[in-house]
């Protein structure tokens, strides 16, 4: 009478209790489950999770959190049954009718004695602990699938205790080479900007700032990184954690390309020093000189600190202001500007012929103008000697064809852009005879004479040529054939 009414108080005591309890007797007849348990298997009463406890090791499966099979001797009931008094325990709970449900729960024992010392009181007491497992799973799937690198730190010690494929890839570690070494094996915050405030923090558990740093890799090269620290809890063996999740972005690309502009702006101030063409370097929006290079220097005799500071407008270079405005509006226009023919000065007044070409380029991260003078003086004082030789020669130039007296005017006198140059080998016989007749001072009724044509078909033949040479009256006739060397007694050649 006295153990059946021990039950009943038990039985009232656990019924109303948020943890599971299940009661078992010495002759391992579960004796009692109340609501609470019943609804952690997910049966309908405590008739379905067995009369004994081999009916509920048959009904459920039960493993430990890692996973490892309970045999028989190990399974919790077995361990209550043998008075063994234990606590936070995790397992996970699965029907074997369907396996398709599981529950992770937290168990204790309970043990009672008499006054022999002899159990006569054994209870299973469990907590669902499901949700927290699944929300940590949730997180160990997102943390392993993220690209991001990232690794967890265990503040308590130090220790890695989680790890990603992205902290892998960039490193090259082996996943058992980093979980279980300290921070001190592989240092995170190498060379980092804050490293004393960064370690300060990761001791308090408190948030790192971003900052760059040199990860330490197997290879021993530091590998620069962005790197962040942000404090987090963890289950561990001792129940729940502090730890430090660090994150990275990887700084490789960014400094390649760093250096790579370095050296490209480097080699570019090398060329620009020794080009033997004059240069200057202005900015972009008040195309004010910021450098030049010594074949400037050289030829226009403007020293860097002189033309420092200046923009074309202000540096006495330009002879003809008007073609300085007209460079200046164009490079705004369009960008940029090619053979721009101008004629320049240097600092004695000495008048230098120039193509001047200008381009936007960036340097240093800044929007700069690179223009540079190209010196054709000689060019031009050649050019100008050829045609007074030509216009010499010209002067008497009856025994030259007009084929190659048509080119040497051409040479002389350029034709208007758009416009192409017409010789004489352009016209026809009839054309040719207007030509050399208009020239003599014939008039229509003395050509129609000569050449046996009815005064409409002279009229006919004249206004062609007219349209042919672009004139409108004979004495521009006259002047288009004595350009070209002909005269009232030259003869056609070809």
């Amino acid at each position: 009478m006295a153990d059946a009414a021990h039950h009943t108080q038990m039985q009232q005591i656990v019924a109303g209790l948020s943890e599971g309890v299940i009661l078992i007797e010495p002759d391992q007849t579960i004796a009692y489950a109340n609501d609470a348990a019943v609804m952690m298997h997910g049966v309908a009463d405590a008739g379905d999770l067995g009369a004994t406890v081999s009916e509920y090791r048959a009904n459920f499966t039960l493993h430990y959190r890692n996973h490892r099979e309970i045999g028989p001797l190990q399974h919790p009931l077995d361990r209550v049954l043998a008075g063994e008094v234990f606590r936070d325990i995790v397992v996970e709970l699965t029907p074997t009718r369907d396996p398709r449900h599981r529950w992770m729960h937290r168990i204790r024992s309970l043990v009672t004695t008499d006054a022999d010392g002899t159990p006569n009181g054994l209870a299973l007491v469990m907590q669902d602990v499901s949700e927290r497992y699944q929300a940590e799973a949730r997180f160990e799937r997102m943390f392993n699938a993220n690209p991001a690198p990232a690794i967890i730190c265990r503040i308590a010690d130090l220790r890695f205790v989680r790890v990603n494929h992205g902290f892998l890839d960039l490193t090259g570690y082996h996943r058992d080479d980093v979980l279980g070494r300290s921070f001190c094996e592989i240092d995170l915050l190498r060379e980092a900007e804050r490293r004393e405030m960064a370690i300060h923090r990761l001791h308090e558990g408190r948030t790192i700032p971003q900052m760059e740093a040199q990860l330490a890799t197997p290879c021993g090269r530091g590998r620069y990184v962005i790197v962040a620290g942000h404090a987090i809890e963890m289950p561990g063996p001792g129940g729940i954690e502090p730890c430090m999740l660090f994150t990275f972005a990887d700084l490789e690309d960014r400094r390649k390309a760093e250096m790579a502009l370095r050296h490209s702006e480097e080699r570019f101030a090398k060329a620009f020093d020794l080009s033997p063409v004059p240069s200057a370097l202005m900015d972009a929006d008040g195309l004010r000189i910021t450098s030049v290079n010594q074949a400037f220097v050289t030829i226009f005799g403007h020293a860097p600190e002189t033309a420092g500071g200046q923009s074309l407008a202000d540096l006495p270079l330009w002879v003809d202001r008007a073609e300085q405005r007209k460079f200046a509006r164009d490079l705004r226009r369009l960008g940029s500007v090619r053979d721009f023919e101008a004629v320049l000065q240097d600092a004695a007044g000495a008048e230098i012929d120039c193509l001047v070409s200008a381009e936007r380029v960036s340097i240093n991260d800044e929007a700069c103008v690179l223009c540079v003078l190209q010196d054709i003086t000689a060019r031009k004082r050649s050019e100008r000697e050829l045609i007074s030789a030509i216009e010499a020669v010209m002067a008497d130039a009856s025994w030259f064809s007009h084929g190659v007296i048509d080119k040497l005017a051409t040479l002389r006198r350029p034709p208007r852009s758009g416009r192409p140059s017409l010789g004489v080998e352009n016209l026809t016989i009839r054309e040719q005879d207007m030509l050399t007749r208009i020239c003599q001072g014939a008039t229509d009724r003395e050509i129609g004479a000569e050449l046996k044509l009815s005064p409409n078909t002279v009229r006919n033949h004249v206004s062609g040529l007219y349209r042919k040479l672009g004139v409108n009256r004979r004495s521009a006739v006259v002047v288009w054939a004595q350009e070209r060397g002909i005269g009232p007694n030259t003869r056609h050649r070809g």
